[in-house]
C-alpha cells in the first residue's frame, strides 16, 4: 500500500510539471486575422468584445457568402475567421471542400492568412517530453520491484538445500544391495528401531545419532542410503556436502540450522549428506586461519548434531571415502557413533552383486556367474554393474538374443586391459620383440609358486599397451607375503631381461615403463610401509601420519633425515635388482621355452594359460580351443 501511495503522488507530480510544459502550445495563436489595412490580430487572442467560439461550418460558408466575414486563418482543416460584427469564430473544413471554400473567400475579398498545421508537431513535442518520465518512471519501478524480489530471495539463499522424499520413496530397497552385509545390518537395525522404538528402548537401547559410511568410491555407500530411503517409513532428507559451502560466511552454518530445524518437526527423520567431507575437514588446516565459511559450517553442524540443546529424534547417516581428512570433533562418539566401513566385495559378495545385476539381463546357458565373480577380484559393485552393462552392448552390437560367456570375456579384459586398437598396424620387427617381451613375462610366474597363475597373455594392442600378460588369483588376497611381492617384482622385470637376452642390451626400448614403475613402487612399499627390510626393520617410513600444512598432507618420508632417505633409495634398489637377477636366472636357463612361447604368439597372437602349460609340456597348441573365462589383475 505504502508503495502504490509513492508512486500516486509521483504520477500527480509529474502531471503537474507537465501542464505548464504543455500551455504555451496550446495558447500559440492558429491564425491571425488580418483587415484590409494589413493589421493581423490572432483569434486566441480575446480583446474586449470578442469572444471565440465554434461554428458549424455549412453556416460558415453561408456567412461568408452573405460578406460577413473580415478574415480567415487557415492551419490545415481548422479554419479560424474573425466577423465584420466582432466575433472570432472557429470551424473545421472538409479536405474536398478546401480549394473550393478559397475560391468563395477571394471572392468575397477575404483577407487569408495561411499557417502550418501544428497538431501533429504538437503530438510530437509532448512525446519528446513525456518519454524520458515515462522511461525515468518505468526504471525507478523496476528498481523498487527488484529490491522488493532481492530480501526474499536472501532469504531463500539461506534455506538449507536438502530434499525430503515421501515415505517409501525410490525402487531402491535391503533386497537390491548385496555385498556389503555389515553395513546393511547397521542400516537395517537403525530402520528396526524407527519403526519399532519400543523394542530397543526397553532394554536401555539409544539408538546411534550418527553413522558414517566409510569406503572406496564405487563400493556402495550411496546405494544403501538410497536403500534405507526405500525402506524407511520416516521422512528422509537428502543433500550433499557441497551445498552447504558457500562464499558468504554464515551461509553454510544458515543452511544447517534451517536444515535440523526441517529434520526436526519431522522427527523422527533420517538424515543423509552424501560427501560429507566438503564441509567437515579438520578446522585450522585451511589458508588464512580459521574463520572461513567452511569452519563456521562445521562449526554449526557439529552444534546441531550433539551441542547444549539434545537432539533426539534425527540420525545423520553420512558417507565419505576420505575419512583421514575429517575433523576430529565429527567423528566422536554423540555424533557419529558408528564408521561402518563398506569394502571392496569378496568372492560371495561379487557373485551376489552380479545376480543383483543381472536380473534383467537375459543370460546365455554358458554363463556361470561364479566363474565371472572369480575372475574380477578388487573390483568394486559400480565396477561390476559397469562390467555387466559391457557385457550387454557387446552383445546388442553382435546381434544376439542373450549375453553369454565370450562377451563377458571380452568385456573384462576391456575393462581391465583397456579397448582394441584395431587401428594400429606393428611392424614385423615391433611384432617379434612384444613377442618376447610377454612370453618373458609369462615365463618367470610361471616357474614363481608365489605368484599367480598365468591366465591369457596376448600381444593384440590394447589402450597404451603393445602386449599384455594377465593371471588369474585362485582366491581373494587379503594380504601380501614377502615371497609374493618378490616373486611380482620378477615378474614385472622378466619383460625387459627378456629383450636384453634376445636382443642385447644397447637395443632395449621404452617399452618396460611401466614394469619398472610397477616393480619400483612395490619395492618401496616394502621398505616404507610393509616393514620387509631387514635393513630398516619393521618402520614405516612412508605412511601417512594424518598431518596438514598449507593444505596438504604431510608424509612420513617427507620428515625422513638425508642418511634415511639414502638407505631406502638403496634398499628398493637392492630388492628391484634381486627380481631382475631371479628372471634372468629363469629365462637364461630356458631360453628354448622362450622362444617357442615368442614363435605361438606371433602366430596366433593370443594364448591362454591351458595352451602355453601344453606348449611348455611339448604338446602342440590347440588353436580352436576356447579360452577360459574370466580375466583378473593384470601383472606385467
Amino acid at each position: 500500500m505504502c508503495f502504490r501511495r509513492g508512486s500516486l503522488r509521483l504520477w500527480l507530480t509529474i502531471l503537474l510539471l507537465i501542464g505548464p510544459l504543455q500551455g504555451p502550445s496550446q495558447a500559440e495563436p492558429s491564425g491571425a486575422a488580418t483587415g484590409q489595412s494589413g493589421e493581423v490580430a490572432s483569434p486566441f487572442t480575446r480583446s474586449s468584445g470578442q469572444r471565440l467560439g465554434e461554428m458549424a461550418y455549412s453556416r460558415f460558408v453561408d456567412e461568408v457568402e452573405r460578406g460577413g466575414v473580415r478574415s480567415v486563418t487557415m492551419a490545415g482543416a481548422r479554419v479560424t475567421a474573425q466577423l465584420w460584427n466582432g466575433l472570432a469564430i472557429q470551424t473545421y473544413v472538409p479536405e474536398a471542400d478546401q480549394r473550393h471554400l478559397v475560391k468563395q473567400l477571394q471572392a468575397q475579398d477575404v483577407a487569408i492568412t495561411a499557417k502550418p498545421d501544428r497538431s501533429g508537431a504538437s503530438l510530437a513535442a509532448a512525446l519528446v517530453w513525456l518519454l524520458p518520465i515515462v522511461l525515468l518512471i518505468a526504471a525507478w519501478i523496476f528498481v523498487m520491484r527488484q529490491m522488493q524480489g532481492a530480501s526474499g530471495n536472501a532469504m531463500e539463499f539461506k534455506k538449507s538445500r536438502a530434499r525430503q522424499l515421501n515415505r517409501g520413496t525410490g525402487r531402491t530397497r535391503f533386497n537390491d544391495v548385496a555385498g556389503i552385509d555389515e553395513a546393511r545390518g547397521d542400516l537395517e537395525e537403525i530402520v528396526d528401531f524407527l519403526r519399532d522404538p519400543g523394542k530397543f528402548l526397553r532394554l536401555g537401547g539409544r539408538i546411534p545419532s550418527g553413522v558414517l559410511l566409510v569406503g572406496q568410491p564405487g563400493t556402495g555407500k550411496t546405494l544403501v542410503a538410497r536403500a534405507v530411503a526405500g525402506e524407511a517409513r520416516v521422512p528422509f532428507f537428502s543433500c550433499s556436502g557441497s551445498e552447504f559451502v558457500e562464499m558468504f560466511v554464515g551461509v553454510g552454518a544458515s543452511r544447517v540450522r534451517d536444515m535440523f530445524e526441517e529434520a526436526k518437526k519431522s522427527a523422527p527423520c533420517i538424515v543423509f549428506i552424501d560427501e560429507i567431507d566438503a564441509l567437515g575437514r579438520k578446522r585450522g588446516t585451511g589458508m588464512g586461519g580459521g574463520h572461513d565459511e567452511r569452519e563456521q559450517t562445521l562449526n554449526q553442524l557439529l552444534v546441531e548434531m550433539d551441542g547444549f540443546e539434545p537432539n533426539t529424534g534425527v540420525i545423520v547417516i553420512a558417507a565419505t571415502n576420505r575419512p583421514d581428512v575429517l575433523d576430529p570433533a565429527l567423528l566422536r562418539p554423540g555424533r557419529f557413533d558408528r564408521q561402518v566401513v563398506v569394502p571392496n566385495p569378496d568372492l560371495v559378495g561379487r557373485e551376489a552383486i552380479l545376480r543383483v545385476h543381472t536380473r534383467q539381463v537375459p543370460l546365455a546357458a554358458n554363463v556361470d556367474l561364479k566363474v565371472v565373480a572369480r575372475g574380477t577380484p578388487g573390483f568394486s559393485g559400480a565396477q561390476l554393474v559397469n562390467l555387466v552393462n559391457e557385457a550387454a552392448l557387446l552383445s546388442a552390437r553382435r546381434s544376439k538374443s542373450s549375453v553369454g560367456s565370450d562377451e563377458f570375456e571380452d568385456a573384462r579384459d576391456k575393462l581391465i586391459m583397456g579397448a582394441l586398437r584395431g587401428s594400429l598396424v606393428m611392424s614385423r620387427e615391433e611384432k617379434q620383440r612384444a613377442a618376447y617381451h610377454e612370453a618373458g613375462h609369462a615365463l618367470v610366474a610361471l616357474q614363481l609358486p608365489a605368484s599367480d597363475p598365468v591366465h591369457k597373455v596376448t600381444i593384440i594392442p590394447r589402450a597404451q599397451s603393445l602386449g599384455m600378460m594377465v593371471r588369474l588369483p585362485e582366491r581373494d588376497r587379503l594380504s601380501l607375503t614377502r615371497a609374493r611381492c618378490r616373486a611380482d617384482i620378477s615378474v614385472a622385470m622378466g619383460g625387459r631381461v627378456a629383450e636384453e637376452l634376445i636382443f642385447g642390451a644397447d637395443t632395449v626400448t621404452s617399452s618396460a615403463a611401466a614394469d619398472i614403475r610397477t616393480a619400483t613402487d612395490l619395492a618401496r612399499a616394502m621398505v616404507t610401509r610393509f616393514g620387509m627390510s631387514q635393513r630398516l626393520g619393521p618402520l614405516a617410513y612412508g605412511a601417512d601420519d594424518g598431518e596438514v600444512f598449507a593444505g596438504q598432507p604431510v608424509t612420513r618420508r617427507q620428515q625422513m633425515s638425508g642418511l634415511t632417505q639414502t638407505l631406502v633409495d638403496e634398499e628398493i634398489k637392492r630388492l628391484i635388482a634381486e627380481g631382475e637377477q631371479t628372471a634372468r636366472g629363469i629365462l637364461a636357463g630356458r631360453l628354448d621355452d622362450l622362444h617357442r612361447v615368442a614363435e605361438a604368439l606371433r602366430e596366433y597372437e593370443t594364448l591362454t594359460g591351458e595352451q602355453l602349460r601344453r606348449l611348455l609340456a611339448g604338446k602342440p597348441v590347440d588353436a580352436s580351443q576356447t579360452s577360459t573365462p574370466a580375466p583378473a589383475v593384470q601383472s606385467g
